[in-house]
């Protein structure tokens, strides 16, 4: 099981790929929403900022967020590593419900195209 500073670390690779992305992926991450990530096994979320293509996490509470993020992912620890790393696909993780993701009409349109 990934612990919390694997997952914060898979975050932050994260961020640092949507940042240095081109073209179509880069306009997709440059919206300014709020942002939760929840990570089921170890009750945790961390919440934060989608912001100039980048993911600013400002926090990490226990259990589920208190506040509605306009961006919500949920997942395993495991499963968030795996897919930062290349060996979990996201739209097909995405698809059986392993990964769930919850925003906007208009914000999963964009959003696609970084999946």
């Amino acid at each position: 099981m990934a612990t919390i500073e694997e997952c914060r670390s898979a975050l932050d690779k994260l961020s640092d790929n949507m940042a240095g992305a081109d073209g179509d992926v880069r306009s997709a991450a440059a919206l300014d929403r709020s942002l939760s990530c929840r990570i089921t096994d170890l009750d945790i979320t961390f919440v934060g900022r989608l912001k100039d293509g980048r993911i600013e996490v400002l926090d990490t509470l226990q259990g589920p967020p208190p506040d509605k993020a306009e961006i919500r992912l949920t997942m395993t620890g495991d499963d968030l590593v795996a897919m930062v790393d290349g060996e979990l696909n996201f739209a097909k993780a995405w698809g059986s419900g392993r990964v769930k993701l919850e925003a906007g009409l208009r914000d999963l349109l964009r959003l696609r195209k970084l999946l």
